[in-house]
């Protein structure tokens, strides 16, 4: 049997969609501006986090939540504007390393101030302290029951 949502926990959800696709504009905007995609800026991110700068393209796709194939394609975009590089991994000819480039470094760098501005004028700025430790709470939360169900951890 379908638990149907109330009209009072549609509209949490309605409200929580309309933020996510609002604050997923702006940020892609915003980094259109520096000549960055959302993705593109998702995928530098998670290798200048890496030993190295460099990941194996599979821990890269589940540190994104992305299947392999759209990491492929979007890998192959960002190789020919010289943003990463992609190698077989040292460990197993198969596997593919994937490694942020200068070039991808530097342009992560032009574009992290103008990124983190928008973040903090857009989202924490809006919180008040106790607003976002419980924003936080909830969000781990949530994430940990989607990790469990689709097998993401």
């Amino acid at each position: 049997m379908v638990r149907w949502l109330s009209a009072e926990e549609q509209t949490t959800w309605s409200a929580y969609i309309r933020m996510r696709q609002r604050l997923e504009a702006a940020m892609t905007a915003g980094l259109a501006r520096d000549g960055l995609s959302m993705p593109d800026y998702e995928i530098m991110v998670a290798l200048s986090a890496a030993p190295g700068g460099r990941l194996r393209a599979r821990d890269l796709a589940a540190e994104i939540c992305w299947d392999k194939s759209r990491l492929s394609k979007h890998l192959a975009r960002m190789d020919a504007r010289g943003l990463v590089e992609r190698a077989p991994a040292a460990d197993d000819a198969r596997g593919i390393s994937v490694c942020l480039t200068e070039h991808g470094r530097d342009a992560l760098h032009r574009a992290a101030p103008n990124h983190v501005e928008l973040v903090r004028e857009l989202f924490v700025d809006e919180l008040s302290a106790d607003e976002s430790v419980l924003l936080r709470t909830l969000s781990e939360r949530v994430a940990t029951a989607a990790e469990r169900l689709t097998d993401l951890d």
